[in-house]
């Protein structure tokens, strides 16, 4: 382990003391309009935002959520699902990226019983930044794992790629999982820099085009005994353990269409020409315009909305334990799955419709306003609303339990 990744356990809990949601939010506004402002301009360049990124971690962003015992900033759920709208809303891509330091955060947040908690906390407070997959590109069944974990001393010696590794450019630790030769699982936690750890800018989809979701690539690795966080499945009280990454995916959805909206609203007021058959002198005054902005504006809020809600329903099943834990818990994944597809739809068709409100020169390249449609496009397809429709539906028809895959 190098010098970069020693454990600063003298970083007391008290330092992060007067950490805020509300002072978090205040520190990272001007970081978020430097996203904003370049979010065009750096995804045409592939220019990937490490200043801003490392800006966001230093303000304690991931730390939202967290108890103030722990050194966090406290808050609710719902105030966390917000503050990832806002990141979206600048930059989604950089929201994408960040998605497994959240996910890791709200485990520590939830979850006293987390193995390696204490460790994974000094982390976080030391402003470390996560990424992590299961993914791989095998060409069988989503789920198969090919990456090998065989014993070698007292050590474990990792082999396998891994793919949709969001955030691997900007994380300190990644997470994955092996397959050892008995057929164990073997879930472990490296640093980046760990010899034979290769982490590469190859994901090529036609939106996040900067999540650094590429392939991760382990050649000979070696994994002690304390860097594995589990082997073997474990089965927890509610099996839906993917319910808040879900909500996440939808946050970021409603960060799109929000951004849709402030660029409709911007292209309107500053750049747009009422057409030659229009009534109006300016194009803030068309009916059509108008009529269209507020669409835009409704889909927006619809998304938010719905998001936000579904954090404060996720929000209620903590705490929950043992049977108890198992029926609020499957609401509470239909519940996120179908806010999923109300998000998807509305930013999918907030990002359609910024369109209408000009002529061909919206289209113009160098406003780049195809990505948000691009963006909320690709995202939608690691999570098909279509299957998010068939469970709710199903629950609601029958009592029919959700699947515990973490897509709903």
């Amino acid at each position: 382990m190098t010098a970069l990744h020693v454990e600063r356990g003298s970083l007391a809990a008290t330092a992060d003391s007067g950490l805020t949601v509300v002072g978090i939010r205040a520190a990272i506004s001007p970081v978020l309009r430097r996203l904003g402002d370049t979010a065009t301009a750096r995804e045409q360049t592939r220019d990937y935002a490490f200043a801003e990124v490392r800006a966001l971690a230093d303000a304690g962003i991931a730390l939202a959520g967290i108890a103030k015992q722990d050194g966090g900033a406290g808050g609710s759920l719902r105030a966390v699902t917000d503050v990832v709208i806002d990141v979206a809303r600048a930059d989604s891509s950089v929201a994408q990226a960040l998605r497994s330091t959240f996910l890791i955060a709200d485990q520590v947040a939830g979850r006293a019983d987390l193995p390696h908690r204490a460790r994974i906390l000094t982390r976080l407070r030391n402003r470390d930044l996560f990424a992590g997959t299961a993914n791989e590109r095998t060409g069988g069944a989503s789920g198969q794992i090919n990456a090998t974990a065989r014993r070698e001393g007292a050590a474990w010696v990792v082999n396998g790629e891994k793919y949709y590794s969001t955030g691997g450019l900007y994380a300190s630790w990644f997470s994955t999982q092996a397959l050892a030769e008995d057929g164990t699982v073997v879930r472990f936690t490296v640093p980046v820099d760990r010899a034979g750890v290769e982490r590469l800018d190859d994901f090529d989809a036609v939106g996040q085009r900067l999540t650094a979701s590429g392939t991760t690539r382990f050649t000979d690795v070696r994994v002690s005994d304390d860097e594995v966080t589990s082997l073997g499945a474990s089965q927890p009280d509610n099996p839906w353990t993917g319910s808040f990454a879900q909500l996440y995916l939808a946050a970021v959805q409603a960060g799109v269409a929000a951004r849709a909206l402030d660029d409709a609203v911007w292209y309107v007021r500053e750049k747009a020409r009422p057409i030659k058959h229009s009534s109006a002198n300016k194009s803030v005054e068309d009916p059509y315009v108008r009529q269209t902005v507020g669409e835009i504006a409704a889909r927006a809020q619809a998304a938010r909305a719905v998001v936000l809600l579904a954090a404060e329903t996720l929000e209620d099943v903590r705490g929950h334990t043992a049977p108890a834990a198992r029926d609020p818990g499957a609401a509470a994944a239909v519940h996120i799955a179908q806010a999923g597809a109300v998000a998807i739809e509305s930013a999918l068709k907030a990002a359609e419709l910024l369109f209408d409100v000009g002529g061909g020169s919206i289209t113009n390249r160098d406003l780049g306003f195809d990505r948000h449609w691009r963006n909320a496009r690709t995202a939608a397809n690691h999570n098909p609303r279509q299957w998010k429709y068939a469970v709710a539906g199903a629950y609601h028809l029958t009592g029919e339990e959700p699947p515990t895959t973490g897509l709903f």
